[in-house]
């Protein structure tokens, strides 16, 4: 599962000021202890030279086996006595204990070799704070999809209620998400203006990101715009389309909302062809019917579209209006 650079480097810089908060908590705690129970440090000092009689053990061969049984028995004796004289002064017995957040990896992040949960729980905090500075995310829940705005009868040109589509399209969505992986299929969420593609399209990626992959969520006319400012910049980096080419679910709103130039056709063509080549998902979610696709970005796009996406069409009328009406 792949993060953002600015994500990763977010992880770090929090779990680096948890460490650190911990730290100065516990020099505060043992500052405040000592000088109210000198004897602590005492005990403190025996803990010490027990610890350098454990190296100076290992060269005592056959022996030393049984002499570093008797030093930790005495090593856990004093930190039994200084919990009890902690404890019989109202401080809780593990008041001299650095307090990380985190007791398993000590607020770093790894242990064992190995990333701890609460790395992954906060590279999900971060990514699902991103997801939500470029989009209302929080608001757009599968709960709160209501097939009420849908019309129940049924479409004459069509021949299904659009309600009845609309139960399908929302069952079908949620079953993506729980069921995401880097190898789901791609998305073409299609038809006209406040039908709620925007809505479920977030819901996705509130749940995906949610299971810890990397979403990148924003309309085509900000995407293509952060595009082309990084192409034609002189830092000649390419960290936005390198974001864009690998993360593990990319959304692109409003397809055919941003003005068209050389440059967005071809760049939308590098963003489609690539992550079809990638087998990497894309959903993306559009007013424009395929023939109006087609005049914007030419048969070559849509046709990769179309042939590799599972369509879903909405139906229905406009909810914002339908909304605004109450």
């Amino acid at each position: 599962m792949s993060y953002s650079k600015s994500t990763l480097s977010k992880a770090a810089q929090k779990l680096e000021s948890r460490r650190s908060k911990a730290q100065r908590i516990q020099m505060a705690r043992h500052l405040e202890v000592t000088e109210k129970l000198p004897i602590i440090s005492k005990y403190e000092n025996q803990l010490s030279e027990t610890g350098l009689s454990v190296v100076k053990a290992i060269g005592m061969g056959s022996d030393a086996q049984e002499y570093i049984k008797q030093l930790s028995e005495l090593n856990l004796a004093v930190q039994d006595k200084i919990k009890s004289l902690l404890k019989e002064n109202g401080y809780p017995e593990d008041y001299l204990e650095v307090p990380y957040t985190c007791k398993n990896c000590s607020d770093t992040g790894y242990k064992g070799g190995y990333v701890c949960e609460c790395r992954k729980e906060l590279l999900r905090q971060l990514a699902k704070e991103e997801l939500a500075s470029v989009s209302e995310s929080e608001k757009c829940r599968f709960d709160n999809f209501d097939l009420n705005y849908y019309p129940q009868p049924i479409d004459s040109v069509l021949g299904v209620s659009p309600q009845r589509r609309m139960s399908d399209i929302l069952e079908y969505c949620k079953c993506y998400a729980e069921d995401f992986d880097t190898e789901s299929e791609s998305l073409y969420m299609h038809g006209a203006t406040g039908l709620g593609k925007t809505h479920l399209s977030l819901a996705i990626a509130n749940v995906v990101a949610e299971n810890g992959y990397r979403v990148i969520y924003d309309t085509a006319q900000n995407i293509l715009s952060s595009l082309e400012k990084e192409k034609f910049s002189y830092s000649g980096s390419s960290e936005r389309e390198n974001e864009i080419l690998d993360c593990d679910l990319l959304i692109i709103d409003d397809l055919g909302s941003e003005f068209s130039t050389q440059f967005t056709v071809a760049a939308i063509y590098n963003i489609v062809n690539t992550r079809i080549n990638r087998s990497k998902p894309v959903i993306i979610s559009t007013n424009l019917t395929e023939s109006e696709l087609e005049a914007k970005y030419t048969q070559r796009i849509t046709s990769r579209i179309i042939g590799n996406y599972v369509s879903l069409l909405f139906l229905g009328k406009d909810i914002r209006q339908l909304k605004n009406a109450f």
